[in-house]
C-alpha cells in the first residue's frame, strides 16, 4: 500500500487531474450541460476522485478558463527564447487565436458558472502582461512602431472574440492577425539598427 508521501501517489493524482481537465475541455466545449458523471467516466476516474479535484461544475469550468489564460501567458516567454521578437509576437497571436476559439466553445459553460454570482470569472491579466512582454521586446528590437501599449494591442485584436468557433475559423483569424501585425510594423524604426522600417522577407 502506498504511503501519503509516496511520489507515485502524487504523480497519479496529478495525471488524474490533468486527464479530467483534458476531457472536460473537449466535452464542455461541445455541450455546456454535459453531466459531470459523463466527464468522470470518459476520463477514467471514479466519482470520489473527480469531486476531490473539482467539488462542483463551477470549480471545474473556472479552472479550465484559468488554466487556458495561464498557458497562453506562459507561451510568450517560451517563444521569445526561440524566435526573434516580432516573429515571437506573431506566433503568440496564433496561440491567442486558438485560446479565443476555446473560450468561445466554453462561453456558455463559463456564463452558467458565473451567473449565480457565487463565482467570479478569472481576469485576463496574465495575457495582458504577456502581451506587454512581447511588445517591449519588439520595440527594443525596432521591430514595431514605438509606444504601443498592451491595452492598444488587446483592442486591436478584439475581433478574434467575434469569430465563431467553426472548422474554418483559421483563415479568417490569420488574415485579421496579419493585418494587425502589418499595422504594428508600420513606422517601426528598423530591425537590428537597419534603417528603412521593419519589413522582412
Amino acid at each position: 500500500m502506498r504511503q501519503k508521501n509516496d511520489p507515485h501517489l502524487r504523480s497519479d493524482a496529478q495525471r488524474n487531474r490533468e486527464r479530467i481537465l483534458e476531457v472536460a475541455l473537449a466535452e464542455l466545449s461541445r455541450a455546456a450541460d454535459t453531466p459531470l458523471s459523463a466527464i468522470a467516466k470518459k476520463a477514467g476516474v471514479g466519482q470520489g476522485t473527480f469531486y476531490r479535484n473539482f467539488p462542483n461544475r463551477d470549480a471545474l469550468v473556472l479552472e479550465l478558463y484559468r488554466q487556458g489564460v495561464q498557458q497562453i501567458a506562459d507561451t510568450a516567454s517560451v517563444l521569445l527564447e526561440t524566435r526573434e521578437p516580432d516573429r515571437a509576437l506573431r506566433a503568440w497571436m496564433d496561440h491567442l487565436a486558438q485560446f479565443a476559439m476555446t473560450k468561445a466553445g466554453l462561453a456558455e459553460a463559463i456564463r452558467q458558472a458565473t451567473s449565480s454570482g457565487k463565482a467570479a470569472k478569472p481576469g485576463h491579466t496574465p495575457v495582458t502582461e504577456a502581451a506587454g512582454l512581447l511588445l517591449r521586446a519588439c520595440e527594443e528590437a525596432g521591430a514595431i512602431r514605438p509606444g504601443v501599449t498592451p491595452d492598444d494591442f488587446m483592442l486591436a485584436i478584439a475581433g478574434l472574440w467575434q469569430l465563431a468557433p467553426r472548422d474554418d475559423w483559421q483563415p479568417q483569424a490569420t488574415r485579421l492577425l496579419d493585418i494587425v501585425m502589418d499595422g504594428l510594423r508600420a513606422g517601426a524604426p528598423g530591425i537590428r539598427g537597419l534603417p528603412g522600417g521593419s519589413g522582412r522577407m
